[in-house]
């Protein structure tokens, strides 16, 4: 294909223009205190929905309203990332992500999940965090401590966080989404939810499928896997990303590491961080474990991805010259530490940091992934770390391991039942180290005729911005409500480009 959109082969011939009129409570919107250009406001809803008229709580929300009102089409609601991602700051500090059509056309409203940021966060003991167990398991006494203490720390945030804290699902999100857009007068829902905010859209669909008038989902969560084929895909999607980066190294002569064995650079790297010889470059007191290399570094820098930079953060910590591999990586060590533990222990809430978020809470209420004992446990690590040669250890290890003893969940992993008026439009890149293609092509397929699938053939998480086709295809998606044909494709960025899977 070429850098433009693909054509069109259907268009939904309702009116893109929503009709007004609200029917639900009304949302009292101000200037934003950090950018007086977006709006801010909250509404109410209820801690459970089962309880409508039991407590309640302020769901935070922001808006830039469009700035083309002759040609307005009307909200456009962005459902936010992590989990743990503030929709509020993505409005008001990030809205450059949704281009020049959109915010001429939409009013773009997006909002902090229940249980994030200034939406009665989850707050527990930042003391209590800090002594979460080392992150890989080596015997039963260690898998049994992990249990004890994902029970302490459930207590503690609980206590902190009230009533809400067991009511942090994101079936409950949905259904403050619902209210959000019965509250803003809109009669269906223009939708765009990227990498755990397409969890948000798949139960949204699943609840209300004939309130929706345009849904794209980007980068997207399979909610139907159980823990095996949890880890094991999200394994698997690191390690393709991670054999793109090393294909492009061995081709691109600006490279740090090119003409070196990446590899075997890597696994030396590995090799040492398992002997605690790896300092932490944002705190030299502390060292990289192997996990922090494999699940937090090597993965975020394969996001945009940033090929440069992490061959440039490789060859630093590797040192002038490449070691032969020192053979597997000494799982045990410390916990993580420093840049590594970005995004992981949340941030902090109250005065002198007594208290930090934790944003597991969320994932622990939509995952049911247990694991038995340490013997099944160990039995899952070899697994992964066949599948992950270079990085065995991906980032969805640590959520299992934060709700090994956790309760059931109401609404666990199942197949999707969804029949919607209009295709949803799913977004995912052939190499994506956290949401991997086989998630969205499984996704789609669950979806049968109610679900297209854009492919980027190229690298990286959350593509929407990627290139000129990308952003064009959901562009005309969202606004005209033009599907692309089944199978269809963008091209690579360059000089990044990867090749075809």
């Amino acid at each position: 294909m070429g850098s433009g959109p693909p054509p069109a082969v259907a268009a939904a011939t309702a009116a893109a223009t929503v009709p007004s009129g609200a029917s639900g409570p009304a949302v009292e919107w101000h200037p934003c205190p950090d950018d007086r250009s977006a709006e801010c406001g909250t509404l109410s809803v209820p801690v459970d929905w089962k309880r409508p008229d039991g407590p309640r709580f302020d769901l935070s929300l922001a808006r830039r309203t469009a700035t083309d009102p002759a040609t307005r089409i009307g909200t456009l609601f962005f459902g936010p990332g992590g989990p743990g991602d503030s929709g509020v700051d993505r409005i008001v500090k990030g809205a450059g992500r949704f281009g020049s059509e959109l915010p001429g056309r939409f009013d773009i409203v997006s909002f902090d999940p229940r249980g994030v940021g200034r939406s009665n966060p989850v707050r527990c003991s930042t003391e209590l965090l800090a002594q979460r167990p080392a992150p890989v398991l080596t015997n039963q006494q260690d898998f049994d401590a992990t249990v004890a203490y994902n029970r302490r720390l459930r207590a503690d945030c609980r206590a902190r966080t009230g009533p809400l804290f067991d009511h942090v699902d994101t079936s409950s999100m949905a259904r403050d989404v619902d209210a959000v857009r019965a509250a803003l007068g809109e009669s269906t829902l223009t939708f765009h939810g990227s990498s755990y905010g397409t969890l948000l859209g798949q139960r949204y669909a699943e609840l209300f499928p004939h309130r929706i008038r345009a849904m794209v989902l980007e980068s997207v969560l399979d909610h139907s896997v159980g823990t095996r084929d949890f880890l094991n895909a999200q394994t698997s999607a690191a390690q393709d990303s991670f054999d793109a980066f090393v294909d492009w190294c061995d081709r691109t002569r600006s490279c740090a590491l090119h003409g070196r064995d990446v590899r075997a650079v890597w696994a030396d790297l590995l090799g040492r961080a398992g002997r605690g010889e790896v300092p932490d470059p944002d705190n030299p007191s502390a060292t990289l474990t192997p996990y922090a290399l494999s699940g937090f570094l090597a993965p975020r820098a394969l996001y945009e991805p940033h090929y440069a930079e992490l061959a440039e953060s490789i060859a630093g910590l590797a040192g002038p010259s490449s070691a032969k591999p020192s053979g597997s990586a000494d799982p045990s060590g410390s916990a993580l530490s420093g840049s590594a533990l970005s995004g992981w222990r949340g941030e902090p809430t109250g005065p002198g940091s007594a208290t930090r978020t934790d944003p597991q809470a969320v994932f622990c209420q939509d995952w049911e992934l247990p694991i038995r004992n340490y013997r099944e446990y160990a039995a899952r690590l070899r697994e992964m770390a066949r599948l992950g040669t270079d990085l065995p250890y991906p980032r969805a290890l640590a959520g299992v391991e934060s709700c090994l003893g956790a309760p059931r969940v109401e609404h666990p992993q199942h197949r999707l039942r969804v029949r919607v008026d209009r295709p949803i439009l799913l977004l995912n890149a052939v190499h994506d180290p956290v949401t991997g293609y086989d998630w969205a092509t499984n996704v789609t397929r669950q979806l049968g005729r109610y679900g297209v699938l854009l492919s980027y053939e190229g690298a990286g998480h959350g593509v929407y911005t990627a290139t000129e086709c990308t952003r064009g295809t959901v562009d005309r998606y969202l606004v005209d409500l033009v599907v692309p044909p089944r199978g269809a494709s963008c091209p690579a960025a360059r000089p990044a480009a990867v090749p075809a899977r």
